[in-house]
């Protein structure tokens, strides 16, 4: 042997495409990705500057998207509501003819025997103040009483034909809430998606043009620290306790570490949220020719994926499940 010549070479297994194929520890497959979907009342479709590519659709308009969506194979699609009328407590969140449960029922008679039809369980696009519940005498959200308007919308969203339903308000106890009202009127067919880790996070910029959010204020009383690590984690347990069928960190991109930690520990499949900012910084970037966009798409899902999400929720779901 030559001094000093290399015993061990980790290149021979990067040295083609097809090794490089053989030997990737972190695969993606189309029914890992989930397509967030936006629908709103209204005649005509409502593409965002914010978000190029992504449209707040209308209950005509999604219909191709969602038969798309099945064509590529993806897991499922998350649904949020856009009204164009909102209150303090939200009504049109459990309005059997409110945007959202109508969307719901359009799109689960479509594709509900090809796609896994998830409906957003939350009061924010529908109050007139934006919060993701309803608020006390002094403008606080009310968790308990938040709780009780959680429970009526499970069971509306169950009846519309949701099959999993995303809790992502952040009260406390709300997955035990939801799960009791759901097994109480005999639906323990509907699963449950608790957002357990879901951060205050600047990264929501661009969703809050997607449902035309009226927040004033912040929800900091209410999401995560982006400061606590720990806390992710627990969130989790206390959601798998309460009887989450699937738990979800959000965002995912920043938070790979929290998406580590509770897919170590998880007994239950675990799912990260590639959230609007996330999208939207690669856009411009790509946009402005700083990076290649196709291979930022693909490294940035890839990474959540290795990280340890078992599904992804991102707006390039659709166009990614072809490429691979």
């Amino acid at each position: 042997m030559t001094s000093g010549f290399p015993v061990v070479r980790p290149r021979r297994l990067r040295a083609t495409d097809v090794i490089r194929r053989q030997v990737a520890e972190t695969r993606l497959h189309p029914a890992d990705l989930i397509l967030p979907l936006f629908v709103r009342e209204g005649s005509e479709p409502r593409p965002l500057g914010s978000m190029p590519g992504v449209v707040q659709h209308t209950l005509e308009s999604v219909r191709s998207v969602v038969q798309d969506a099945a064509a590529a194979g993806l897991g499922g699609v998350m649904l949020f509501g856009v009204p164009e009328h909102r209150d303090a407590v939200g009504s049109g969140a459990t309005d059997p003819n409110g945007i959202l449960n109508l969307a719901t029922r359009v799109i689960a008679d479509e594709v509900g025997d090809a796609l896994v039809v998830q409906t957003d369980l939350c009061l924010d696009e529908f109050t007139d103040h934006g919060h993701c519940g309803v608020l006390d005498a002094s403008g606080r959200v009310d968790n308990d009483a938040t709780l009780e308007r959680y429970r009526d919308m499970a069971l509306a969203q169950a009846e519309a034909g949701s099959a999993m339903l995303g809790l992502s308000g952040m009260m406390d106890g709300q997955v035990a809430a939801v799960r009791d009202a759901l097994d109480g009127a005999g639906r323990d067919d509907v699963a449950v998606l608790a957002y357990s880790a879901k951060y205050a996070s600047a990264y929501y910029g661009p969703f809050r043009e997607a449902v035309a959010s009226t927040l004033t204020g912040n929800r900091r009383s209410y999401q995560l620290d982006p400061a606590n690590r720990r806390e992710g984690l627990y969130e989790a347990q206390l959601d798998v306790a309460e009887g989450a069928d699937v738990v979800m960190v959000k965002p995912a991109g920043s938070y790979l570490d929290v998406l580590a930690d509770v897919s170590a520990w998880s007994p239950v499949p675990v799912w990260a949220y590639q959230v609007s900012g996330e999208y939207a910084m690669i856009e411009a970037a790509a946009a402005n020719g700083w990076i290649d966009r196709d291979r930022a798409i693909l490294e940035s899902v890839l990474s959540i994926r290795r990280a340890g999400a078992d599904a992804i929720l991102t707006y390039w779901a659709t166009e990614l499940a072809a490429t691979l």
